[in-house]
């Protein structure tokens, strides 16, 4: 089976060598996205298990779906769902599950989805095209909510003051009209190495689409569903989605600080569900050069032992 990707995942190399797939195996795409890992997995000789909370995603997945001939099953629904969507299906346990966390490409190069503050759209952000968008945010929202999230969403250090400047500029309806409110306030300058409307927009998307609680409820599922020996190997673009990622494997696989003097080591009380992590990898500077994207990428692995698992939400 051959197909053209539109998007070249990143660090797919090191992806599947994470999960070093045996034909037969029943891997999970946990974000599913244009389909690249879904498309190696396939290829590698998988039967994949696909989610995507965004309805484009998974309309024009159905091309993938039907040339799989009963090797795909593409399941409209948040990862952080799996578990059940799985054992609803009798598809439990799995042999891997994957996850590229963030926004996807396609959802980045379509202005109308309003991801973008590089093109002109509608201020909308929702990944499964539903709830409340990025304009009723901005535009409704009391000054101090707007700053605790830019601050705490996207490390903005100047959060006050861009808040102070949205509430001023109401109502804003498109990206640009946001992007430049923010560039505005903080002064932005075109030689500027970096747009300062990356932060605000990071942080924007990242809380009406909960992609932090979701991304700590999907690796508690993914505990759930692996076998023991079952590979998780997850993507993450950003320092507050990697380090959610760090925590939880340390934490399952048993590694606890050493402490001090002032501040005992505490001992773990259950069993580890995973065993000790892979280094970190990130991605060589001939692939920052084909995709840039995959600048910020850090890859993180480990395999399921036959603990059980936590039930717990992992993460932070």
């Amino acid at each position: 089976m051959t197909v053209v990707a539109p998007h070249v995942p990143v660090l797919l190399d090191e992806v599947l060598a994470a999960l070093d797939i045996v034909p037969g195996e029943r891997h999970v795409d946990a974000t599913f996205g244009a389909g690249g890992y879904t498309r190696a997995m396939l290829a590698s000789g998988a039967e994949v298990i696909a989610f995507d909370r965004d309805p484009d995603a998974v309309r024009e997945g159905q091309a993938l779906v039907a040339e799989a001939e009963g090797r795909l099953t593409l399941i409209e629904a948040p990862f952080s769902a799996m578990a059940e969507e799985l054992a609803r299906r009798d598809l439990l346990p799995v042999d891997g599950v994957t996850m590229d966390i963030g926004v996807s490409s396609m959802q980045l190069d379509r202005a109308e989805r309003g991801f973008s503050f590089q093109a002109e759209g509608p201020l909308d952000m929702r990944m499964s095209q539903s709830g409340e968008t990025a304009a009723d945010f901005v535009n409704q929202a009391d000054e101090a909510l707007i700053a605790d999230v830019l601050y705490q969403y996207g490390e903005e250090p100047r959060s006050r003051r861009v808040a102070r400047a949205i509430v001023a500029a109401r109502p804003i309806t498109t990206t640009l009209e946001l992007a430049n409110v923010i560039r505005k306030a903080l002064g932005y300058r075109p030689h500027d190495r970096k747009d300062p409307a990356t932060r605000s927009f990071q942080a924007l998307r990242i809380y009406l689409n909960r992609e932090l609680d979701e991304l700590t409820d999907g690796l508690a599922a993914a505990e759930r569903c692996l076998k023991p020996g079952g590979r998780l190997a997850v993507v993450s673009f950003h320092s507050l989605e990697d380090r959610i990622v760090k925590r939880f494997l340390r934490e399952r696989s048993g590694k606890v600080s050493a402490g001090s003097r002032h501040r005992p080591a505490v001992e773990p009380v259950r069993e580890a569900s995973f065993e000790n992590p892979a280094r970190a990898v990130r991605p060589g500077e001939a692939e920052v050069a084909r995709n840039p994207r995959a600048r910020s990428a850090t890859l993180r692995a480990a395999r399921r032992t036959a603990a059980q698992a936590w039930h717990g939400k992992g993460g932070e």
